[in-house]
């Protein structure tokens, strides 16, 4: 959990330094997604993304 938050910290200093860090990685995310946002929260929320996921990928193979 340490490393996130001072991986956090690091990337709000980079945004202060240079502000259109932040809206280039914001379209990179809107792109391709960030997973680790996914992961956070309650054993709840976690337990539904990955029956999401598992559901999405035998649609996929399913419909394959």
């Amino acid at each position: 959990m340490e490393h996130r938050d001072k991986q956090e910290k690091q990337q709000i200093e980079e945004y202060k330094k240079n502000p259109t860090i932040n809206m280039a990685d914001s379209m990179n995310r809107s792109v391709s997604g960030d997973l680790g946002t996914l992961t956070r929260g309650s054993i709840l929320t976690r337990i539904i993304t990955t029956l999401v996921i598992i559901g999405g990928l035998i649609v996929f193979l399913l419909l394959k």
